[in-house]
């Protein structure tokens, strides 16, 4: 379990203002989306909404001030309707600290050890066979573990676990819903999507960068759960913009979240800091920070576009039926299907990546019916990536490198050839001299030349010498006289391997209970009928049961 403990706040830049010698004429007011899109959720006029902003902003700053010792005692934190800060303390120094800081504290019975304490004895409650236990976490405000209970699918089990919380005191509240959470998918529509292969479409997050300069895009797990799977910029296959959870080891759709990465490697596409907003004028990401329970955020979507909200909870663990996952955010933002993976802001932080919610949007949403995303940060700190926040100072000398292909399959004992290119972006050509990291035992790789000039080409082989077979994220490195430049590759080394005894899936066969198939370099049993649906895709909702890999 994870109980976000602190927030990091993103750097703010404040530019000052000056006043011309003469007026000017009227100029018409420049678009504002997150005030406007605040405003239209919480009921504001516009200048209302900048001024709730400015003071979550500074309650923000405040709350990431604090001194350890209050945030070691702290049970929470959590902004107001004013957009104050509050923080739960469980002692009156750390109470004096926190005044003094300038946050209001409020004393609690439990802290931060407490509730996770709490929360383990709640989930331990929780029977296989019950439905309706929707998701459960800690309420900084109340400082209690809010269980959400759907009531129209409980059955006896779910009765039984409720009989149980009673035990446990007053450290428990129950809400309850008619409705259940389900992470999102949805069809092919204009605006600003990615589809991960032949599938419906999910919406771009953040873009990001790794330690050698390459260029990645960060969006739901559940939309990269297929390995090496090539990523498109339009419907239909085309317009390719990379490769999705590369090599494997790039997607996450379980306890520890929902966050996968986007390998943007074709040529013709590059990363950009300007969040799509629908119309509503240009958002410029600067950083990145954590949810904290009260602040306005907004997202962009594919399927409802700019919609802006209330975070209601953070650090739930959410069970969409299929899944259950730990650490997740909600808000009173409105989503539906195809938002999956879209960008979640405060102001011009990256906050999340949208993971689900409702299957239609609800005025004054109930738990049952809040949208659900992951937190950014989590995800950037897994991959060691950074957030991209606009390019950086160009380099005097540059180059650009690509493969063809970026996927390649190779039987043990054979060996498969990438061209690798090369192209002066900036400045003069220099020497590069090219290696391959990430190749699994009993693979090796040569260049042909090893050391180039930029704007040339050279040619790898990949030879597999008894290597096990699997799915690896090789990358491709240039390492040049003045900068470095990578590319990854996605390798396949004996196809499925021979454990794969199965028939493969076919995405038009009908399946019974019971019947076994081999898809990605996994077996599976049918747990439900089913037709079209995919093991261990979005949209498989329990229909598969995984049985180990092949």
């Amino acid at each position: 379990m994870r109980i976000l403990r602190t927030i990091a706040c993103g750097v703010l830049l404040a530019g000052a203002l000056s006043l011309p010698a003469q007026a000017a004429a009227a100029e018409p007011p420049v678009a504002d989306p997150v005030a406007e899109g605040v405003a239209d959720a919480y009921g504001l006029s516009v200048d209302d909404a900048r001024d709730l902003l400015a003071a979550q902003a500074d309650s923000l700053r405040l709350l990431a001030s604090l001194p350890e010792g209050v945030t070691a005692d702290g049970a929470g934190q959590w902004l107001d309707d004013t957009g104050a800060a509050n923080v739960a303390v469980t002692t009156p120094a750390a109470a004096a600290a926190a005044e003094s800081a300038g946050v209001h504290a409020v004393l609690v019975e439990r802290d931060h050890d407490d509730l996770a304490r709490l929360e383990a004895r709640v989930e331990a409650l929780i029977p296989a066979d019950g439905t309706g236990i929707d998701g459960w976490g800690p309420d900084p405000v109340t400082n209690r573990i809010s269980v959400q209970i759907n009531t129209k699918a409980a059955n006896e089990s779910t009765k039984d676990f409720l009989t149980g919380l009673r035990s446990l005191g007053d450290g428990v509240a129950v809400v309850e819903t008619d409705t259940s959470p389900h992470q999102q998918a949805g069809e092919a529509n204009p605006g600003d999507p990615w589809w991960p292969g032949g599938e419906s479409n999910c919406s771009m997050g953040f873009g990001a960068t790794d330690t050698v300069g390459a260029l990645h895009l960060l969006t739901a797990g559940h939309c990269t759960n297929d390995v090496s799977q090539p990523a498109y910029g339009q419907s239909g296959q085309t317009n390719r913009l990379g490769t999705s959870n590369a090599g494997g080891g790039r997607s996450v759709n379980a306890r520890e979240g929902d966050m996968g990465v986007v390998a943007v490697s074709e040529p013709g596409w590059t990363l950009s800091e300007n969040v799509n907003t629908w119309g509503g004028g240009s958002v410029a990401v600067s950083g990145a920070t954590d949810p904290v329970v009260g602040q306005a955020v907004c997202h962009s979507g594919n399927t409802s576009h700019w919609q802006c909200g209330t975070v209601r909870r953070v650090g739930q663990t959410i069970d969409y039926g299929s899944v259950i996952i730990e650490g997740l955010a909600t808000s009173t933002a409105c989503s539906r299907g195809g938002d999956s993976g879209g960008a979640w802001l405060a102001g011009d932080l990256a906050v999340g990546l949208h993971s689900g919610g409702p299957s239609q949007c609800v005025s004054n949403p109930g738990p049952g019916d809040e949208s659900i995303f992951q937190p950014v940060r989590e995800a950037l700190a897994k991959w060691n990536l950074t957030l991209y926040t606009g390019d950086p100072a160009p380099v005097d000398n540059d180059f650009s490198l690509s493969l063809s292909p970026s996927s390649v399959s190779v039987e043990p004992g054979g060996t498969v050839t990438v061209t690798v290119s090369t192209r002066v972006t900036n400045g003069d050509p220099q020497t590069v001299r090219l290696a391959a990291t990430g190749l699994p035992a009993g693979v090796g790789a040569t260049f042909a030349p090893a050391s180039i000039t930029s704007g040339d080409s050279a040619t790898m082989t990949v030879t597999a010498a008894g290597a096990a077979p699997g799915t690896f994220a090789v990358t491709v490195t240039g390492d040049g006289t003045d900068v470095d430049r990578s590319a990854p590759l996605s390798l396949t080394v004996g196809g499925g391997g021979p454990g794969c005894q199965a028939p493969a899936w076919d995405q038009w066969g009908w399946y019974a209970v019971g019947d076994r198939v081999s898809h990605g370099g996994r077996e599976w049993r049918a747990a439900n009928s089913s037709y079209g649906v995919a093991p261990g895709s979005r949209w498989d909702w329990g229909h598969w049961t995984a049985l180990g890999a092949c």
